[in-house]
């Protein structure tokens, strides 16, 4: 009994002393990946979704964490005055472009104060209207509200967000009068659009897509430069007003004065686990569209964005909350 003891203490070190290694090779310090937006949505599990291949590249424990508020800002600003070294990443999404025209001042800069590490996904939205509206498509759409301007309505989930300004978009270059009506989130919206309250939605596609199924909404453009491979029957916005596009984008930023090395080494491993197919499986069941850029391509695309959505918040005249 006693010998079997002693066997069974020595296998437990041998054991041990084989794992230490394994351990000692893995950073003692997790990577968080901050995301200012609420736990359920697109950000959020996109974030989740990369964030367990990343952690297998980077050989380290990569953690997300929610601190939703201020359209991203509050994560943003935590990730602004992070060290460098690779621990503390944000995953934003468009607001971070927007933020810049709709905020009045930042606590940051959304270029000079993070580094851009690769975009993850962007995610194309579709107008969508209650089967009661008389029209077929785009064309039709502006067609009838121009004969009855303010008479149509666009529920908005989010003033400021992607989808809000979507619509903005869609006004100033169509000259439509179509109104918003503001709302407190995305589901309580979209209700309302099925409901027959609210005549018009820019939506995901994965939030509205179900609905379309069914008939209780109907599609009449979407956002994207082309149509869609999963509805080639709903044409491009861009067929009828030209140079209107709208996605969503989401993408992996770090802060500022990371050296390099360290770009290249985080930025390599998100754009590996972006093509991974468990990781191409999850962006296609939420309707989005794999990135995976450089951050000098990432960098100049958010430069750019930041020029665009400018011109839409003023045009909107939107006001962050």
């Amino acid at each position: 009994m006693r010998s079997r003891r002693i066997f069974i203490y020595q296998s437990a070190v041998a054991a041990s002393a084989i794992a230490l290694p394994l351990v000692g090779r893995a950073q003692t310090q997790p990577t968080r990946i901050l995301v200012g937006a609420p736990a359920g949505g697109s950000t959020d599990t996109l974030a989740r979704t990369l964030a367990s291949e990343l952690g297998r590249l980077l050989d380290s424990v990569v953690l997300v964490e929610n601190r939703p508020g201020a359209g991203g800002n509050i994560a943003a600003d935590a990730v602004a005055r992070a060290a460098p070294d690779g621990n503390t990443l944000l995953m934003s999404f468009t607001s971070h472009a927007i933020n810049a025209s709709l905020y009045p001042s930042l606590p940051f800069d959304p270029v000079k104060d993070f580094t851009a590490l690769t975009c993850v996904a962007t995610s194309p939205s579709v107008l969508v209207a209650h089967p009661s509206v008389a029209a077929k498509d785009v064309r039709e759409l502006i067609a009838l509200a121009k004969a009855s301007p303010g008479k149509l309505n666009f529920a908005i989930g989010a003033l400021g967000s992607s989808l809000h300004l979507a619509g903005e978009l869609f006004k100033m270059l169509s000259g439509a009068n179509i109104v918003n009506i503001p709302y407190r989130g995305t589901a309580p919206a979209i209700a309302d659009v099925l409901a027959g309250q609210v005549e018009l939605m820019f939506s995901a596609i994965g939030i509205s897509q179900a609905h379309l199924k069914t008939g209780k909404l109907k599609a009449l453009g979407v956002t994207s430069a082309k149509r869609l491979s999963q509805y080639p029957d709903v044409p491009a916005i861009a067929e009828v007003l030209p140079g209107y596009e709208s996605s969503a984008w989401f993408g992996l930023f770090g802060p500022a004065r990371m050296s390099p090395e360290l770009v290249r080494r985080v930025s390599n491993a998100a754009r590996q686990s972006i093509a991974a197919p468990d990781v191409r499986r999850r962006l296609d069941m939420e309707g989005a569209i794999a990135v995976g850029n450089t951050p000098e391509e990432f960098s100049k695309f958010v430069q750019v964005e930041i020029q665009r959505w400018a011109k839409v918040v003023k045009f909107s005249g939107a006001v962050a909350e």
